[in-house]
């Protein structure tokens, strides 16, 4: 088990073929390519001290010229992050960026991990 999140997610997102960056893209970075970021989780401590195990909600992006390659994109971080133990939360939510000119797809998932 991964001693955070983080390193799941970019071992699993390094397995898409696909660019990503943690939080941001560089300014000028071409589509597609993914992002992602800690969001929250759950706490999982009690008044015994603090648990095992750590929770992380983990949000990935997807951008890309067009809103088939992002939704592409996403399906390609979705099914590495699930392969190494990811729970989708809900369902992608699709947006589009004008300052860029890229469309989105995002999607966030629960991560279980051992610090």
């Amino acid at each position: 088990m991964a001693e955070s999140a983080e390193s799941t997610v970019a071992t699993a997102l390094g397995g898409t073929g696909i660019k990503f960056f943690p939080d941001v893209a560089p300014t000028g970075t071409a589509g597609p390519y993914l992002t992602y970021q800690a969001v929250g989780g759950q706490d999982v401590n009690d008044m015994s001290g603090p648990a095992d195990l750590e929770n992380a909600r983990m949000q990935i992006n997807a951008w890309a010229v067009t809103r088939a390659g992002a939704i592409a994109a996403l399906r390609s971080a979705r099914s590495a992050l699930v392969a190494v133990g990811g729970l989708p939360i809900g369902a992608p939510v699709s947006t589009y960026e004008p300052d860029t000119k890229l469309y989105g797809s995002r999607l966030d998932f629960s991560l279980w991990f051992k610090p």
